[in-house]
């Protein structure tokens, strides 16, 4: 499904509505060690992703144009809250184009500019007008199961003995809840029955965790100009992805020997290595198919959104499993 025109302009003016309504927040300008790291995040040239489908969802329910926009805010806020602190713990350099906050002050810097962020989208999100504490709710709930997925995801690092289903499980809950939420809301805010609230859900869930994988994927076979922040973190760190586990478990004595030889290499030479190492063992198809399988999930979900509002939505699925960044 190719998107049309009329979907293209729809995202462009979420994401230009998104950008323009993230500046006019109101923020003190004292003191300036934490509001200026804030305001730095704020004019980040992010995808969007989150705010988009919030908008689709809402726009599919007849959701008020108050709430739609500042619940949309509030779950972007909550996205920078969690890759300021992710790069810290990441050691990532850049981050949608320009230098992470860790990078350009320091690490102290950082973890308070993160919570800042944090508390902003909490002051958005109870702000709603209909159903406003199933709203709080849903959105804390969300930001603790992300939490715990981040929690996974150091745990896993450099452990040989992680699972696809334990990945699957930590992606779920760093990804798939967040887009999750997003999708949720849309249906808490038009007050629809807790069935299909659930079923909003279950598509963000499913396809959060097929952008999560994808991810992985584009973090060795992207490039930083494209992705707008540095590669190969995730290698370098030991971290456990679908392309790491499906090695090991596929071709384990090979599996050894790479990774022996890409612990002598530098990040950028590291790179190459493992990209030809992966498509010579066919690793990268069987990931591919991987994906397929949660974004399938997702369309299924779809049903519960009414026919005539539901082309946009299936036009973002179509998005954010073609993305090249």
């Amino acid at each position: 499904m190719k998107p049309d025109t009329k979907f293209l302009q729809r995202i462009k003016a979420i994401q230009e509505s998104t950008n323009l309504e993230l500046q006019k927040l109101s923020l003190p300008e004292e003191p300036r060690y934490l509001y200026d790291p804030v305001r730095y995040v704020l004019k980040g040239k992010g995808k969007r992703l989150r705010p988009i489908l919030v908008h689709l969802t809402c726009d599919a329910f007849g959701v008020d144009e108050g709430d739609k926009m500042t619940t949309a805010l509030a779950v972007e806020l909550l996205h920078n809250f969690t890759l300021i602190h992710d790069d810290i713990m990441d050691q990532d350099d850049y981050r949608h184009g320009q230098k992470t906050v860790h990078k350009k002050w320091d690490e102290s810097t950082a973890i308070l500019s993160g919570d800042g962020v944090y508390i902003i989208s909490q002051f958005l999100i109870a702000k709603v007008k209909t159903n406003p504490v199933e709203a709080i709710n849903a959105f804390n709930k969300a930001t603790l199961t992300v939490c715990e997925g981040q929690a996974y995801d150091k745990i896993y690092e450099e452990n040989q003995q992680v699972t696809l289903d334990e990945y699957l499980l930590m992606v779920e809950k760093k990804t798939g809840v967040l887009l999750g939420v997003c999708a949720e809301l849309g249906g808490i805010l038009s007050n629809q029955t807790p069935e299909v609230r659930q079923r909003l859900k279950s598509y963000g869930i499913n396809l959060g965790k097929a952008f999560q994988i994808q991810d992985d994927m584009l973090e060795i076979f992207s490039d930083p100009k494209t992705m707008g922040k540095s590669l190969g973190s995730d290698l370098t760190a030991g971290k456990q992805t679908a392309l790491t586990i499906l090695a090991r478990e596929k071709y384990p004595e090979g599996w050894d020997i790479l990774r022996n030889k890409l612990s002598e290499k530098t990040t950028e030479e590291a790179i190459p290595a493992f990209r030809k190492w992966l498509e010579t063992h066919k690793i990268v198809s069987t990931v591919e198919r991987l994906i397929a399988t949660f974004v399938d999930a997702a369309r299924k979900e779809l049903n519960v959104v009414p026919k005539d509002k539901r082309y946009l939505l299936e036009h973002y699925t179509e998005m954010v499993l073609n993305r090249k960044k």
